[in-house]
């Protein structure tokens, strides 16, 4: 049996919907992805819904939206996709890293030692779908002596009055806290709809703003739309509407606008969205089953007290292992034809930030969590034949190698 990792849910909806895109004339960003923000508003009560072509170069535009550049701190877990930094590093700005918990979320009070009269924006990402604790991060950043450390060198971050919390949502679209929903946690979110995304549109993103009411999210959404189209007063639809050629160009922009070809394939998607939870919990669920019975596994967190995961990764840990040990299992479990994954390697393990000084060792959670994960399968499409068949694989290969 070969199951692959991820791949991307096609049906007939979606290739409906791709197919009225290519007959409409129209493939760049028009309808279609005006469609596929209101329904990410929709889902996620957050007040406007801007769509681009990465989550990169969403946090990117937010960060220039809000100033941060040279000198400026931004606060991000070292257990996350290099994107959280990257995103970062391409505004001049400083990545300062901290740990996280076992649950893989960003550590509470490591960020709040973290926090200098320079940072200006707190990243906290949502790994493998769980949303970190946010109540907890908004709390820290509102208190009066954080506060009056805050050093606005920019009018938004003049007008917010504090670190701005830009949740990395890449993970969890559907997922909640206390019955909220990602992409009204925070003060702005950026969901990720890469092509192994719970929703995808093949490449893209979505930048969902839920400002407080010192700002107007609707002006803010505007002045964004601008940001994603080079500063251009004009998209192209409305530039290509009789009489309508001519346009300006405001301010040095970025162009990482959603294409309505790309938009088409998420729309499709987002209004089946509910089912396909129901299928990734299904999977997930029959997971806990069995591994729930093993001394050696490690569960993720699917569901707790206050957070339902929207069930992206199905993140599995083994107690008691080394790095190398995993990797052994993994080579095993691939021989067998399932495909597995590891989320993620720590950004300090990484050629990049090591030449910027950063050192695992100051990121023992970090690295724990890493070193003995592995992710597994879980998607719509697998079946409770296919789910035994992981099972029965991972338990094997961690026999087999016990064994030996």
């Amino acid at each position: 049996m070969n199951i692959p990792f991820s791949p991307p849910f096609i049906n007939d909806q979606v290739i409906e919907e791709v197919i009225d895109t290519l007959k409409s004339g129209w493939i760049t960003t028009g309808p279609k992805v005006k469609s596929l923000e209101e329904e990410i508003v929709k889902l996620t009560n957050c007040h406007n819904a801007l769509c681009v072509n990465s989550w990169t170069s969403g946090a990117m535009l937010v960060l220039k939206w809000f100033g941060v550049g040279p000198g400026d701190e931004v606060i991000v877990p070292a257990y996350t996709y290099s994107a959280t930094a990257l995103c970062v590093l391409h505004c001049g700005a400083t990545p300062v890293m901290v740990d996280v918990l076992e649950d893989f979320t960003m550590n509470p009070n490591k960020l709040e030692l973290a926090i200098t009269e320079r940072t200006k924006v707190i990243i906290p990402v949502d790994i493998a779908g769980l949303l970190c604790n946010y109540p907890h991060i908004m709390e820290i950043v509102n208190r009066d002596n954080i506060v009056s450390r805050f050093t606005p060198a920019s009018p938004k971050q003049l007008q917010l009055g504090r670190i701005l919390i830009l949740s990395d949502a890449a993970h969890s679209i559907g997922a909640k806290y206390d019955n909220i929903n990602s992409g009204s946690a925070t003060d702005i979110t950026v969901f990720s709809f890469h092509a192994v995304k719970n929703i995808t549109t093949a490449e893209g993103g979505a930048i969902c703003l839920n400002l407080n009411d010192k700002f107007n999210n609707q002006v803010e959404y505007d002045l964004m739309r601008l940001w994603s189209l080079n500063g251009q007063n004009k998209d192209a639809f409305t530039k290509s509407k009789a009489g309508g050629w001519r346009y300006d160009i405001l301010f040095a922009g970025l162009k990482v606008n959603m294409p309505d070809l790309c938009a088409a394939v998420g729309l499709a998607q987002i209004r089946q969205y509910k089912q396909l939870l129901i299928e990734r919990l299904r999977v997930a669920k029959q997971y806990n089953d069995f591994f729930s019975h093993k001394k050696w596994a490690q569960l993720p967190v699917i569901q707790d007290d206050n957070r339902v995961s929207c069930n992206h990764l199905y993140a599995l840990r083994i107690f008691n292992i080394t790095e190398e040990f995993r990797d052994l299992m993994i080579e095993n479990i691939a021989a067998s034809g399932v495909s597995v994954n590891v989320h993620f390697i720590p950004m300090p393990m990484l050629t990049v930030f090591k030449d910027l000084g950063y050192l695992i060792e100051n990121y023992p959670t970090a690295y724990d969590n890493y070193s003995r994960e592995i992710s597994l399968p879980i998607y719509p499409q697998l079946t409770t034949e296919q789910v035994d068949y992981i099972c029965s694989t991972i338990e094997n290969s961690y026999n087999r190698l016990i064994g030996e």
